[in-house]
Formats: C-alpha cells, sequence, structure tokens
C-alpha cells in the first residue's frame, strides 16, 4: 500500500467514526449529568433553529387562548389545553423543560408539542394550565427561562439539557422516556 492510500484510509476511518465519537452520553451516565451541570452554568442562548444543545433560552413566556384548545399542533397532536404542553421555536419536538417565570420564581415542566410563537422576543407559549401554575395571571406576557431537561437528538439518541442538572432523578427519567418516545 502507497502512503498516500494508508493516509486516505486512515482520513475515512476518522470521518466515519466521528458521529459517535461526539454523540452524547447515555442520560443515565454520570457523564451526562456532568455535561448537564456544565450547561446550566452556561447564560441562555437565542437560537435561530432547532436547538438541540441542551442550553437554557431566556425570552418571554405566553400562553395559548382558548380558542386553540382541540386544534392540531405542528406535532400532530391535538391540543389538550389541560395539558403540560407548549410551544417553541426551536426546541425539538418531544423536548421537556422546565420553565421558569422570572417575576416570581415559579416553575413548571412543559413538554413541546408545537411551534411558535410568532411573536417577536417570545420563546415558549404554554397551555393555560401552565400558564396558572406558573402565575402568569391576566397579564398573560412574562420574563421566562426554558431549561431544557432531556432533548431528542437528530440520531434517535436522547440528551440531558442544562434542566437536568437541578431536576430530580424522577423528573430526568420521565423526561428522557418521553424524548425518546419523540425520537422514534
Amino acid at each position: 500500500m502507497t502512503l498516500r492510500r494508508i493516509a486516505g484510509f486512515l482520513i475515512l476511518m476518522v470521518v466515519a467514526a466521528a458521529p459517535s465519537l461526539a454523540a452524547s452520553p447515555p442520560p443515565e451516565s454520570t457523564a451526562a449529568r456532568e455535561e448537564a451541570a456544565k450547561l446550566a452554568k452556561l447564560p441562555p442562548v437565542t437560537p435561530r433553529a432547532i436547538d438541540h444543545s441542551g442550553r437554557k433560552q431566556a425570552g418571554r413566556g405566553s400562553y395559548y387562548a382558548k380558542h386553540f384548545a382541540h386544534r392540531k399542533t405542528a406535532s400532530g397532536s391535538r391540543l389538550d389545553t389541560n395539558s403540560n404542553a407548549a410551544a417553541s421555536k426551536t426546541l425539538p419536538f418531544g423536548t421537556t423543560a422546565k420553565v421558569t417565570n422570572l417575576s416570581n420564581g415559579k416553575s413548571a415542566l412543559v413538554k413541546v408539542e408545537d411551534r411558535g410563537p410568532f411573536v417577536r422576543g417570545r420563546v415558549v407559549d404554554v397551555t393555560p394550565k401552565v400558564a396558572d401554575e406558573l402565575g402568569l395571571g391576566k397579564a398573560g406576557v412574562t420574563p421566562v427561562e426554558v431549561a431544557p431537561i432531556a432533548v431528542p437528538q437528530r440520531d434517535g439518541a436522547v440528551k440531558l439539557g442544562a434542566g437536568a442538572a437541578d431536576a430530580s432523578p424522577q423528573e430526568v427519567a420521565a423526561a428522557t422516556e418521553t424524548a425518546r418516545a419523540a425520537a422514534r
């Protein structure tokens, strides 16, 4: 074999192995929890496209009007206003996240099932049930932080996000199952 062929073969092997080298550790592992803790320390981002990173997002949150009840969401399910469903422009469907109202400190867990809100500066729409848990009241819009707990990845894997650092083991396990189901 020539040196050129050997170099080409090695490059091919590295390229083929790259996706597995960059893969997230299994959500049940200590490494995944450590990665989530590192993500939790990073400042929130404002992504422009679907974001599988697990980073926190900050912006304004609002809630669905009652007339959206039972309408089809972007993921294909029907909106149940008594569920913990949410809409995000950038989090993948099936992501479980902790939404915190920065005005009063109240939090709720949501599952991303829809796209939106399509208003500048807003990062999440929640159901009226979740809005009550967050204490949104009549204002309807409030500053929030969205911390993903489990994020489905493009390759079918699940990555723990920044919200997993503060979540209970039970919350992480449930969020991981939800994300795995969405990734299938």
